[in-house]
């Protein structure tokens, strides 16, 4: 059964070079029912139409075809387009003299964004309670089991003792750690220095913070009066070893160890 005003837009349509193809869909209440679209005439969708068919209302389809009316009849029906918008009138200039337009402002010109603020020069300090957590983290990555508990008390005890640890700061960050220590042995006629552990931050290696830690703690040995200064460094640390040979330390002995 044909539908009146369906027919009048598929002839609306034609008037346009354009066809209008309805919905396949018979059954009220069900997806795309009554809706309705436009192709041209290769069959190339204008308006209202998907992969599946059309997709809009009659009613919208007709304010389509309406706004087509001003089109111009003699141009390619290939793609309907919208009529053209009408340009404004100029405004008649007034009787009397007009006034002179005011000069535009002059563009500011944009200022460049600001640059990075550069990263604090590193510094070395004795380490604080307050760094605790960030130490317990850099010691994990030698993988020594410690936690910041252990680690905070453990400065306390090194206070006493005037063994504080050495800490690398950068941005208030700490990137480095170098432990010292202060032994008297019984074969050696001036205390012994050595340093218990040195680590620094994948981030901050290469830029010179492990031999700052190196140096501050060789001053730190001879402050305390000692001759020499020794480095423990675990077997598997192979880079590590090259380090400290670069800075001329040289192996003297092997170290053993048992847990007790």
């Amino acid at each position: 059964m044909s539908d009146p005003v369906l027919d009048a837009l598929a002839e609306s349509a034609r008037n346009r070079g354009l066809k209008l193809v309805r919905s396949r869909v018979r059954t009220p209440g069900k997806r795309r029912f009554g809706k309705a679209g436009l192709t041209d005439k290769d069959g190339k969708a204008v308006f209202g139409m998907d992969d599946k068919g059309p997709t809009a209302k009659p009613e919208d389809v007709e304010e389509y075809l309406r706004n087509l009316g001003a089109k111009d009849w003699g141009a390619s029906l290939d793609v309907a387009v919208m009529p053209r918008k009408k340009k404004p009138k100029p405004a008649r200039a007034a009787a009397n003299d007009a006034e002179p337009e005011p000069e535009p402002e002059p563009k500011r010109k944009e200022r460049p964004p600001p640059p990075p603020k550069p990263k604090s020069k590193p510094k070395v300090r004795e380490a604080k309670p307050s760094d605790a957590e960030r130490v317990a983290e850099l010691i994990k990555t030698l993988g020594h089991d410690v936690s910041e508990k252990d680690v905070r008390k453990n400065l306390g005890k090194l206070k006493k003792l005037g063994e504080l640890p050495l800490v690398a700061v950068e941005d208030k960050t700490v990137v480095g750690l170098c432990g010292v220590h202060r032994m008297t042995a019984i074969h050696r006629p001036a205390p012994v220095g050595r340093i218990t552990i040195l680590v620094v931050t994948d981030e901050a290696q290469k830029r010179g913070i492990g031999r700052m830690l190196i140096d501050a703690a060789e001053q730190w040995c001879r402050d305390k009066g000692c001759a020499i200064v020794e480095v423990t460094s675990n077997d598997r640390f192979g880079r590590a070893h090259a380090f400290y040979r670069h800075l001329e330390y040289e192996r003297t002995s092997i170290r053993f160890c048992k847990t007790l």
